[in-house]
């Protein structure tokens, strides 16, 4: 079958996603046509997916989050009017997202959570079928929990769910833990690259820090000035630093690299992330236990931490506080040999789908 990627840009979580689906399809006879990434003001397309997806890749227009001049919090409101904004840049998006197919002419096409890509389905109705992978799905599942009150941001990402789906003849809800399909939600497990799945795991001297924005720098740089004995690793997106800022021997700054990442991943011997689905997967699938601090204002990453907390994961904090991953650390369980059980069926669980929706092509 031809299958045609239509990926959200922000964050690198939908990118490895969609890179180690890719993989699968291509390992059992099919065809990856062109990957469409949606275009952030915030962000560029890293070059470990550049290199490593291994196709075709396009970028459009679409609308994506805002955040405060610290680069710190999300600001819905001013993302939603940002996007109303911009409505004649997105017809155009559609335009030429419609080309692409049409080009391309795929069986199915896979939208990792793009917002162009539910309402491209809703109002090009193309003939492929259209299968939306994400984990904020699972959200319509009864076994879902969402944070107390915030009401307001519920219905927010219970809106980004409906319009990222847009006529889906699939919705698969990636989970951190087993649960039974329920109603048109089929719960698969994460789908993690090849490269995590067989690398080294060790226990270094280290903690790595994932910062999706880069305005957290502040804080990690006010603990290591108290802490200078804790070194750290920490990986951002800050357009104008280099490669590698090493400000002393305990602390270096890394720009997102792939393989460099899962290095550093796999000697930790803690982490520290904003609450991204993805990356709290690998380090529970590497055994390493985890600190989540959801960005302030984004409401799915708030989500993300109180599912990974009741998986086993590790910690969730309000605060970008490095200390409290270096009291948590003694005291960590590892269960990780569930979640990798889970994990390790992903490429059958996901095949089986994807081919019976393709096969049921008019």
């Amino acid at each position: 079958m031809r299958f045609f990627f239509i990926v959200q840009g922000e964050g690198r979580g939908h990118m490895t996603q969609s890179m180690a689906l890719a993989h699968m399809l291509r390992a059992n006879g099919h065809e990856l046509t062109r990957v469409v990434v949606g275009k952030s003001i915030r962000r560029t397309i890293p070059s470990f997916y550049l290199e490593g997806i291994n196709c075709r890749i396009d970028q459009v227009d679409s609308p994506n989050f805002v955040t405060d001049k610290d680069s710190k919090s999300v600001k819905v409101w001013k993302s939603i009017w940002y996007g109303m904004s911009r409505l004649n840049t997105y017809r155009k998006s559609l335009k030429q997202l419609d080309e692409m197919v049409k080009e391309d002419n795929p069986d199915v096409i896979i939208n990792f959570y793009d917002f162009i890509g539910g309402l491209y389905n809703r109002f090009k109705n193309p003939r492929a079928k259209f299968v939306c992978v994400a984990h904020q799905y699972l959200a319509k599942h009864s076994v879902f929990e969402f944070p107390k009150g915030r009401l307001l941001d519920k219905r927010s990402m219970k809106m980004s769910n409906w319009l990222t789906s847009l006529g889906a003849d699939a919705r698969l809800a990636l989970s951190f833990h087993q649960d039974p399909d329920e109603g048109n939600i089929t719960v698969v497990p994460p789908l993690l690259r090849n490269e995590v799945k067989s690398a080294e795991v060790s226990k270094g001297d280290f903690i790595l820090v994932y910062m999706l924005n880069h305005g957290y720098a502040e804080e990690v740089n006010r603990f290591h000035a108290a802490n200078p004995d804790v070194k750290l690793h920490c990986f951002w997106d800050k357009p104008d630093a280099p490669p590698e800022l090493k400000v002393d021997d305990n602390l270096t700054y890394h720009l997102l690299d792939g393989p460099k990442f899962l290095h550093f991943m796999s000697g930790c011997k803690g982490y520290l992330t904003t609450a991204g689905f993805e990356s709290v997967c690998e380090a529970m699938y590497l055994g390493k236990p985890v600190m989540m601090m959801p960005v302030h204002g984004h409401y799915e990453q708030a989500c993300n931490a109180l599912d990974a907390v009741k998986a086993g994961a590790g910690i969730a904090s309000d605060q970008f506080d490095l200390q409290r991953l270096v009291d948590y650390l003694p005291n960590h369980v590892d269960n990780g040999d569930v979640f990798r059980n889970w994990c390790n069926r992903s490429e059958q669980m996901f095949l089986d789908k994807l081919e019976s929706v393709g096969n049921s092509l008019d």
